[in-house]
């Protein structure tokens, strides 16, 4: 009740207005901490010399984004401009093999990368769990599933399946991990697909297609079996109107990204300051927000980065990949958050809403996310912040239909109906803007460290409290208000095309 409402034009401005000084406010302290935190002892392992011409140093502290932009990214480059070119000829050729090119390239993308005998490893785990698909058994597809999954999650089979990788890299132990996950979760997907529609007799050849896929191999994000095959045995694909166009941009995009983010570690070391607990202490409270809402914001944009790139290359392709996740800034409740839209879509279709039906049960939906964080924690890679992490946000989830329902009942149900929409509206945004202060915390947890997180929910709640803990609600209700006001903007629009298209 109350989304499809609109607020005055006035109250949407101020809401503007405050949401736009606070954010100036943090960040003018966090770049006055980072300028003062720049030569400190702590800071020398991450805090790396930059643009020199300036006096500038760089935050290098997250290494997995610094081997992608240096030493990794001619390799990157070249990797998939070789498979766009193979691609493009393959297609004007003969369209009806470049599925068989894409497998092809990939395979000895994996071969150049890691090896031949990590080849045949994971060629292993394909016939496994291909092999279990011809008995048609989804519950027995799903268990192997599981266990390839975690004979690469846990000790000793991951020590001795690592040991099938040629030579040592910097990225070696990422590409390890993700080309291993990815890879059983594929095959699961399509052992799946395949019980459930066991008159399309999909062969071990089409398993091999949708895994050697290299542009979603290492990294992601995953396509479901169903979509990719019917999208990829298209023997003559026809691209819409504009779609060049749209293309290009998401290619211009991400470079305008990786020049921003390059930009920002120039003057905000938000990465490394969490490290010195002694010295985030210090930041004043607006700051110390600013930094934990940061932190998650950067991860998002890494997420974007990275499937914006890899998406570029599948929609030349003539693919429809999932999209990037939504973004922090967007979230204001669970059951919307998270940071992988292509893992978000396999669980929901595989196991949260096989479980949790149409979610409006406590106990069936209780049972499903126990189940999709269990297999989430597999997938992260079991240990405490991971365990953490999963209660935290299985609670956080539950709870959400937990006070739904109680809002259901007469009396909450009663008064909200004696409410006028934009009152209505301006109540269930409040409880947003705490929500949202519980997805950050909760997730900061594992992306950052839990005695940060636990430095944060102490000031802005404990020592904070009622001044920097009001203030904060008010300017995160500012933003999930404006939020709200292009969610209804968006619906409305959407509304009218359809409109528009039944009359046509």
């Amino acid at each position: 009740m109350g989304i499809k409402t609109s607020l005055p034009a006035a109250e949407l401005g101020l809401y503007s207005l405050v949401l736009s000084g606070a954010l100036a406010y943090a960040g003018r302290g966090l770049l006055e901490a980072s300028q003062d935190g720049a030569h400190r002892k702590a800071f020398r392992e991450s805090v790396r010399p930059g643009w020199e011409y300036i006096g500038r140093k760089m935050d290098v502290a997250d290494f997995e984004w610094v081997m992608w932009f240096t030493s990794f990214r001619n390799v990157i480059i070249f990797a998939l401009s070789g498979h766009v070119l193979f691609a493009k000829f393959c297609t004007m050729v003969a369209p009806q093999l470049r599925s068989w090119m894409y497998a092809v390239y990939g395979a000895l993308a994996v071969v150049g990368t890691m090896g031949p005998w990590y080849l045949l490893l994971l060629l292993g785990h394909c016939v496994g769990l291909y092999v279990a698909s011809l008995l048609g058994q989804p519950w027995l597809c799903l268990s192997l599933g599981l266990a390839s999954l975690a004979s690469f999650k846990l000790d000793p089979l991951i020590s001795w399946q690592s040991g099938f990788v040629t030579g040592t890299f910097d990225l070696q132990e990422v590409l390890f991990h993700g080309g291993s996950g990815f890879t059983v979760l594929r095959c699961t997907s399509f052992a799946l697909e395949s019980c459930a529609h066991p008159d399309r007799r999909y062969s071990l050849a089409d398993l091999l297609k949708y895994n050697f896929y290299l542009p979603f191999f290492f990294f992601g994000p995953i396509m479901t079996f169903d979509r990719f095959h019917a999208q990829v045995s298209l023997a003559e694909p026809v691209r819409r109107e504009g779609e060049l166009w749209r293309i290009r941009a998401q290619a211009g995009l991400s470079v305008v990204a990786i020049i921003a983010v390059d930009i920002f570690f120039h003057f905000f070391y938000i990465l490394t300051i969490p490290s010195d607990l002694k010295f985030a202490n210090r930041l004043t409270d607006s700051a110390l927000a600013g930094l934990a809402y940061s932190n998650l914001v950067y991860d998002w944009v890494k997420a974007a980065v990275l499937f914006g790139v890899v998406n570029t290359v599948a929609r030349l392709d003539h693919l429809d990949p999932p999209q990037p996740p939504k973004c922090i800034t967007a979230l204001y409740v669970f059951a919307e958050t998270h940071f992988d839209r292509g893992i978000n879509d396999w669980l929901c279709k595989y196991v949260y809403n096989h479980i949790g039906g149409e979610h409006s049960k406590v106990i069936p939906e209780l049972g499903a996310t126990v189940a999709t964080f269990s297999i989430t924690t597999l997938w992260l890679g079991p240990c405490d912040i991971v365990y953490l992490w999963s209660f935290l946000n299985c609670f956080g989830l539950n709870f959400e239909l937990w006070v739904q329902k109680l809002a259901e009942l007469g009396p909450l149900a009663q008064i909200e109906a004696s409410l006028s929409e934009q009152t209505s509206r301006r109540v269930r945004a409040v409880f947003g803007a705490m929500n949202f202060w519980a997805i950050v915390t909760y997730n900061l947890v594992s992306l950052n460290s839990l005695e940060f997180t636990e430095l944060v929910v102490r000031r802005l709640l404990l020592t904070g409290f009622p001044q920097t803990t009001l203030a904060v609600l008010f300017v995160t209700y500012c933003g999930v208000q404006l939020v709200k006001e292009r969610e209804r903007t968006l619906a409305l629009e959407e509304e009218q095309k359809q409109d528009k298209e039944k009359l046509e």
